[in-house]
């Protein structure tokens, strides 16, 4: 059970390649003197003096000191992420907290949660606490989502649509639920380039129509729910975003490594990729720029086709990108699911541009030499 002062212990193709890494989600909750905290029932100066005390006491017991107290926000504020646990989530939680960030880790496994994410200054908080735990935060960041990289059941389908559209409405209605002076800021909650659909020759920027596959269905109702929220909200719709340990790159490069790797089906399909540093950014600049609001794509300004991707991840590693996996195979294995990797679209970051972001990897050379050096 997370207390106030909780510890945290020291310490996220051929179908199955491109299987994304799943964020943890079991319970535990803020103890009463920390929810009081979040109400204004306790004095937050009153409560991190006790929680200092704690944690002097269990450093000279040898234990690891423990968290900040739940009032006590960071010296840039307090931001509540679910999702965390995920490719993305992970490297945000990090980043924030070298930014001076408070992080209040919305999740449904506490346990597991903490074991991914060893840091200090980090409050893991189970749902039936969510919307206490948002209440007086300057930001939420919702990353939270089943990941779609495999065989599509209908209740696999369901349940990727359900973990997207409902923890979002839940994260909205908690938002809503605050007193207008404990409100959070600003609402940035990750969607997807499938809001599109595919195209092999169309190039979509922000203001483009979604599609009307499954993907976008999925998409439009995500974004639906997070509109809902009564504060400035920032939608990025991602693309896929390049880090060894995870995702559909970190399917790759073992693959590549023992002289296995090539295009998945024609090669011809566009991929709209971005490096992790890069959306952590643009998840950071939305919290940080008032002036950011509605929808940006989350993707490199140059976008690949899949041969491309694969000839270039070739190159960073001296291996040829000679064997590809041809379209029946990916069916076969994953249904109607293969559309994820088989198809694709040219998504261009209009908006984050037009605001002036600066990304750091625009080429995906540069970006593929980068996450191998990491």
């Amino acid at each position: 059970m997370a207390t106030a002062c909780s510890r945290v212990p020291t310490g996220t193709t051929p179908a199955a390649r491109l299987q994304a890494p799943r964020p943890s989600t079991a319970a535990a909750g803020l103890s009463s003197r920390s929810a009081a905290a979040l109400r204004g029932g306790a004095p937050a100066a009153a409560l991190a003096q006790r929680c200092s005390s704690r944690a002097i006491a269990a450093s000279q017991r040898g234990a690891q000191p423990a968290t900040v107290a739940a009032a006590a926000a960071g010296s840039a504020g307090t931001v509540a992420v679910a999702g965390a646990t995920g490719l993305v989530g992970t490297a945000l939680v990090k980043q924030l907290l070298a930014s001076g960030y408070a992080v209040r880790v919305l999740t449904r496994n506490v346990v597991a949660a903490r074991g991914k994410l060893p840091y200090p200054g980090i409050q893991f908080v189970a749902p039936q606490q969510w919307s206490e735990a948002v209440r007086g935060c300057t930001a939420v960041v919702n990353l939270a989502g089943e990941p779609i990289a495999t065989r599509w059941t209908p209740e696999i389908k369901a349940e990727v649509k359900r973990s997207r559209v409902a923890v979002t409405s839940q994260l909205a209605e908690a938002i809503n639920a605050c007193p207008e002076a404990q409100r959070p800021q600003v609402l940035v909650n990750s969607s997807a380039v499938g809001y599109y659909g595919n195209s092999e020759s169309q190039t979509f920027s922000e203001s483009s129509a979604a599609g009307r596959d499954y993907l976008a269905e999925v998409c439009r109702e995500w974004e639906a729910a997070a509109q809902k929220a009564q504060c400035r909200t920032v939608i990025l719709r991602t693309g896929i975003v390049l880090a060894k340990e995870g995702g559909a790159l970190g399917r790759m490069i073992p693959v590549f490594s023992i002289f296995a790797g090539g295009p998945l089906g024609s090669g011809r399909q566009w991929c709209s990729w971005i490096h992790r540093d890069d959306v952590v950014a643009m998840v950071q600049e939305a919290i940080r720029n008032s002036s950011w609001e509605g929808v940006y794509n989350a993707t490199a300004p140059n976008p690949v086709r899949m041969g491309e991707l694969c000839s270039a991840l070739g190159s960073v590693m001296g291996r040829p990108s000679l064997v590809p996996v041809p379209d029946f195979a990916l069916r076969t294995l994953l249904g109607e699911g293969a559309s994820v990797v088989l198809e694709g679209q040219r998504v261009v970051p209009s908006r984050a541009q037009d605001a002036g972001f600066k990304f750091k990897y625009t080429q995906v050379g540069d970006a593929l030499r980068a996450v191998l050096r990491a």
